[in-house]
């Protein structure tokens, strides 16, 4: 426990990238274990699957409550962000940054302006999703400012051992296992770890759990991050997408390891 097992010759530190929709899953787990609570979450978004696409607003029509799903969809991340609690937009996305400083015992860690300004003035869809939610009360903060706040967080930049860092406190059960030290409440990384085998891998997750078994969660900059409960934690990146917006070369090689090492949780 608590080593660190690169590609051979290759640096983990080498090269970052955005985030994106991992976003969500840091921003919910935040969510639940700061001020809002998990009830003040679970009242904004729900606990089900989506076999649509990470942008659908279908569900939203056809939910009664127009409730997001899930939070790892973009509706459910953007009710998520909304219940972030803080002085102001910059001390809220503040309070985000500082907790992935925390979980990956990486302080360095900034965003790229250049990818929040581009995300922000082509968020249309997103958009959209903010205005319906607001419509029916799910959200009731200026939509530019949320969209403001969430194509920030999205902007976040990680490299795969941070990620992998990232990883391994959510197997733990929000335990770093060098230091010893909660960072996650026990059932709280439970939970997002069920999130991240219904829905981490977007209308994908049910045959990312046949193939892999493990809680992951990707991001369409290319990012995947893994869980092996109770064992370790995974960073990958590889550009390419599929055409459900994760990693072919990432899935690919999780295929791999699990296969090879028996990492299956199933």
């Amino acid at each position: 426990m608590g080593h660190i097992l690169p590609r051979r010759n290759v640096p983990v530190s080498r090269g970052y990238t955005t985030k994106n929709d991992m976003a969500k899953h840091f921003e919910s787990t935040y969510s639940c274990i700061g001020t809002n609570g998990l009830r003040g979450r679970i009242y904004k978004v729900g606990y089900g699957p989506t076999g649509d696409p990470f942008h659908s607003i279908l569900k939203l029509e056809i939910n009664n409550s127009s409730q997001s799903l899930n939070p790892m969809i973009n509706a459910g991340a953007l009710a998520v962000a909304h219940i972030i609690k803080g002085e102001s937009i910059e001390d809220r996305f503040q309070r985000i940054l500082y907790f992935v400083h925390e979980l990956t015992g990486n302080s360095n860690i900034t965003y790229s302006e250049e990818v929040a300004k581009s995300e922000f003035e082509t968020s249309f869809i997103n958009r959209s999703l903010c205005y319906y939610m607001k419509q029916h009360g799910i959200i009731s903060e200026d939509v530019e400012e949320l969209i403001g706040l969430y194509t920030k967080q999205c902007a976040i930049e990680l490299n795969c051992l941070d990620l992998a860092r990232i990883g391994v406190v959510f197997a733990m059960d929000g335990v770093e296992p060098i230091t010893g030290k909660r960072l996650i409440p026990a059932n709280i990384a439970k939970l997002r770890k069920t999130f991240m085998v219904t829905c981490g891998m977007y209308n994908a997750s049910g045959e990312f759990a046949a193939k892999v078994g493990n809680p992951a969660k990707s991001g369409v900059s290319g990012v995947i991050m893994g869980a092996v409960p109770n064992r370790l934690g995974i960073g990958v990146f590889g550009p390419a997408l599929d055409n459900k917006g994760n990693s072919i070369a990432g899935v690919k090689l999780l295929e791999m390891l699990s296969s090879r090492y028996a990492l299956s949780m199933f």
